[in-house]
């Protein structure tokens, strides 16, 4: 069965974008983009909330068209278009470049498209997995830690009463100082 991963980036200080939803203090070198492509090529469909989708979409259906966006940039942009999208919008009439617009996020409907045949579901945006946390549909976390302090903005983890315990299956560190942390949930963390 394919698996529900929120794949995200964050500021150190724990926060997905600045107070102006300004995201300039990512760090991406053509190193940690290539390696992003790679996990990102392997997924079977891309989960997003409006405002994540429409970001995207502002962008990547021609970014491969730039003469000057080359190299990793190029070839995300063919990743994107080509990646089925699911995007969790009340509001959202209807959208191109193989997207799908689903209304609400209801556990059966994704417990049937974890199902489907294909690689695993990338989970993007902070309300959206919110959401799906709430409703227990995230089986792994993997957080891309940026060495910057922005100091507030949107957290990636909004409060919660819920708690849930995970279990560190992988780091790898960029030479941009930008680190990988993969982890799977567990019902409960391990004695001792």
């Amino acid at each position: 069965m394919r698996k529900v991963i929120y794949f995200m980036s964050m500021s150190l200080d724990g926060y997905i974008e600045a107070p102006d939803k300004g995201i300039d203090w990512h760090q991406v070198d053509d190193d940690l983009h290539h390696a992003l492509n790679e996990r990102l090529a392997a997924m079977g469909g891309f989960l997003h909330g409006r405002v994540v989708h429409e970001l995207m979409a502002d962008f990547w259906p021609t970014a491969d068209q730039d003469p000057a966006a080359a190299g990793p940039t190029a070839e995300f942009a063919v990743i994107w278009r080509n990646m089925p999208k699911y995007v969790y919008s009340r509001t959202l009439q209807r959208s191109d470049w193989n997207t799908t617009v689903v209304r609400e996020v209801v556990p059966e409907e994704v417990l049937a498209l974890k199902e489907q045949p294909g690689g695993d579901l990338a989970l993007g945006g902070a309300g959206l997995a919110a959401s799906f946390a709430a409703l227990d549909l995230i089986d792994e976390y993997w957080v891309y830690v940026h060495p910057v302090l922005i100091g507030r903005g949107k957290p990636m983890f909004p409060p919660t009463d819920t708690r849930t315990f995970l279990r560190l299956t992988s780091t790898e560190a960029f030479g941009n100082g930008v680190v990988e942390l993969r982890y799977e949930r567990v019902e409960k963390p391990p004695e001792g």
